[in-house]
């Protein structure tokens, strides 16, 4: 499955700190495939820079099985103790891939 991650950055946060936010947000996830079942990161940055827009998704590919193990994991509690002061709000939708 992609379990997908919407976020939306505060507006004091700015383009400038948003890009060099990236990086450090995809070498966390990247742990996150030491979980097994869990298979890939990737970050999509939004391209369209507009108000009614969220600034990033992240992709997680896994298997279905493996979510309760992310939930708990390390690098989740992370994900949300160093950045969820940054976020305005965040999104969660999981799919089936393909």
């Amino acid at each position: 499955m992609k379990h997908d991650i919407l976020v939306k950055f505060k507006p004091e946060v700015t383009k400038e700190q948003k890009s060099a936010l990236y990086p450090e947000i995809q070498a966390l996830f990247d742990h996150t495939t030491e979980i097994p079942g869990i298979h890939g990161v990737t970050l999509y940055p939004n391209i369209v820079d507009r108000e009614n827009r969220y600034d990033l998704l992240i992709e997680i590919d896994m298997d279905r099985e493996a979510l309760e193990a992310y939930d708990g994991s390390v690098w989740h509690h992370q994900w949300k103790e160093q950045y969820g002061d940054l976020l305005l709000k965040k999104a969660i939708f999981d799919r089936n891939q393909g």
